[in-house]
């Protein structure tokens, strides 16, 4: 008993460090972990963020807090079953109370995968005893052995016709928690009615899965409407010490780096969007910090686009020349045209563009507005106006034509898979004039997608040619001179 005590005491210390947990808890480097000293890097980073979210929010056993989800796409092979049992199983030992539900695509997949590898960790654990484990293939659960109604863990079918299972757990002192192995073949359904359960104590999900579809709530949690919820990550096979690397390798020579068998299947991308993509992924990630040339001289331009609906948020981008990333991104959400015009002016203050484009329509023009009457010069471009170039039906259409060119062309962009979501996510059609059109924002909402409002900011930098007015290679001011007066008629 009293090693029992000092155990449970041992295992408090974990409450805020699954890590630290899954140090402790399993015999690295000896019987079936000999030549193992811990997890792979990638799973390290996923356990040290997680305990980063736990402090962040800081429950104390009342007061409900803000789920904690995280979503994870990757190639074959990673260990993401391994990584599944050890949040199970730290939920479990550091939060009395935690009642958890978990699943997978298929029944199959679930027994003989998911909850194999529960087992085969469990049996390893150093608090085993503390639980009895079921692997029947009708009652697969795990719970406490003092309290087994109220201290658990069930395995259950993903079946649209068992989504009420997945209903609110009434955890509210501990954690409810929810696993979805393979989560892209989980119907919408359960993750919809899974969303109830989230209300009560300190609940989590974590979802795991192959990106094998373009559609549904895994990509929409990955890269759609719902990605601001989550912490998310794209795994590739390749960077995981445990995987086959030559039969990746051959996979590549047979199908292509930018397959969408590769991708799937080693890189952890989703497979590419349809033959309207817009811009192509390929050219966005060739983009990805790519070394440029930027002049003293090139111009600084800044692109602001504003927010309209109650899940969009407003972008500040700045861009110099072919660098789209080291002048600054700039996100806010739920500030009001007030607010978002200040801080348009305080940065414009500080450093100075060539030029300020601002999206005027909407509730844009008071953006507008308010930036002029605190004496910045602004251009005000309206998506829907007509376009200044051929072959565009609208400005929209202009200024993604050309950042498309732009990237083609190759400008540095930044690692950030909002920002490449968007880019590569609209599609476009052409008009009876056979004028090039971009899909509209609702749309794409339509489709699942969210409003692309970084590659909108971005975007609004290219819409009319700029030129520089500041200093030159030998200190002198430069001219300022433009083809296009957006005033005129």
């Amino acid at each position: 008993m009293s090693f029992d005590v000092d155990l449970a005491a041992d295992i408090s210390q974990f409450y805020a460090d699954p890590l630290g947990h899954v140090l402790f808890s399993y015999p690295w480097g000896s019987g079936q972990l000999d030549g193992f000293d811990g997890p792979d890097d990638w799973a390290v980073g996923f356990l040290t963020d997680l305990g980063d979210e736990v402090r962040k929010r800081g429950f104390d056993g009342k007061t409900a807090v803000d789920p904690i989800q995280f979503s994870t796409a990757s190639g074959h092979g990673i260990g993401k079953s391994a990584l599944t049992a050890w949040l199970i199983r730290w939920i479990m030992d550091t939060r009395p109370f935690s009642k958890g539900i978990v699943t997978a695509n298929t029944s199959e997949q679930l027994r003989t995968k998911t909850w194999a590898e529960l087992a085969k960790w469990h049996h390893m654990g150093i608090t085993k005893h503390w639980y009895h484990l079921n692997s029947g293939g009708g009652s697969m659960n795990m719970y406490h052995l003092d309290h087994r109604e109220t201290w658990r863990v069930d395995a259950q079918t993903c079946r649209e016709e068992n989504s009420e299972a997945f209903a609110g757990l009434h955890a509210a002192q501990a954690t409810p928690f929810y696993i979805f192995d393979e989560a892209s073949a989980v119907p919408d359904k359960i993750f919809e009615v899974r969303e109830g359960g989230l209300t009560d104590g300190e609940p989590m999900t974590f979802d795991f899965g192959n990106p094998t579809r373009n559609t549904g709530r895994f990509f929409e949690n990955m890269q759609g409407r719902f990605r601001h919820r989550y912490t998310r990550r794209n795994i590739d096979s390749r960077d995981v010490k445990i995987t086959n690397k030559r039969l990746f390798e051959e996979w590549i020579k047979d199908y292509g780096i930018d397959s969408d068998f590769v991708k799937v299947r080693v890189l952890g991308q989703f497979p590419s969007a349809g033959e309207l993509q817009f811009i192509a992924t390929a050219d966005v990630r060739g983009c990805i910090g790519l070394e440029v040339a930027v002049q003293p001289h090139d111009p600084l331009v800044m692109g602001v686009d504003v927010a309209r609906f109650g899940s969009d948020q407003s972008v500040i981008y700045l861009r110099q020349g072919r660098d789209a990333e080291s002048q600054g991104v700039h996100t806010f959400r739920g500030v009001d045209t007030m607010t978002l015009a200040s801080k348009v002016a305080e940065i414009a203050k500080q450093k100075a563009p060539d030029a300020v484009l601002i999206d005027g329509g909407g509730v844009g023009g008071g953006v507008v507005d308010r930036c002029r009457q605190l004496g910045l010069d602004v251009i005000e471009v309206n998506f829907g106006s007509k376009a200044t170039q051929p072959g565009y039906a609208n400005l929209r259409a202009q200024m993604w034509g050309n950042l498309r060119d732009a990237i083609k062309d190759g400008i540095r962009l930044p690692d950030d898979p909002d920002l490449v979501s968007d880019l590569t996510g609209l599609e476009y059609g052409y008009t009876l004039r056979n004028e090039l059109k971009l899909e509209s924002k609702e749309d794409a909402k339509k489709r699942g997608l969210p409003s692309p409002d970084l590659a909108d900011a971005l975007a609004l930098t290219y819409v009319f040619p700029v030129y520089p007015s500041r200093l030159g290679f030998h200190g002198s001011q430069q001219e300022t001179t433009a083809e296009y007066d957006p005033f005129s008629g």
